[in-house]
């Protein structure tokens, strides 16, 4: 199973139940998961750059597997490069865009 999370706040508590919730799933043994990812845009962005808060919650879940997708035009909305963002985060065209083409490709889609 694949499953992609909405990551679209700017509230800190919602980024951190949404991060919890992506982390969960991954350990959560009665599911067999083939891919976690998580698609930020809008505010949904700061906890993928390299000073956003939840930054460190970020790093540690790249570094488990579940991988992270920042929305380009969201970079360029805000005055962000590729440069600003953790390292390992991949940059898509548009959230939107890239939400549609996962879930096309059979992603479950959570949004908390």
């Amino acid at each position: 199973m694949q499953t992609v999370f909405h990551l679209t706040t700017d509230d800190h508590d919602e980024q951190q139940t949404t991060l919890a919730i992506a982390e969960n799933l991954t350990k959560d043994d009665s599911v067999e998961m083939d891919d976690v990812a998580v698609v930020a845009q809008s505010h949904g962005i700061e906890p993928l750059t390299a000073d956003g808060e939840g930054s460190d919650t970020v790093e540690s879940m790249l570094e488990s597997g579940i991988s992270f997708k920042a929305c380009h035009n969201t970079l360029e909305l805000k005055e962000l490069s590729e440069e600003d963002l953790l390292e390992g985060v991949e940059t898509v065209p548009s959230g939107g865009g890239e939400l549609t083409r996962l879930q096309h490709e059979g992603y479950a889609y959570i949004r908390p």
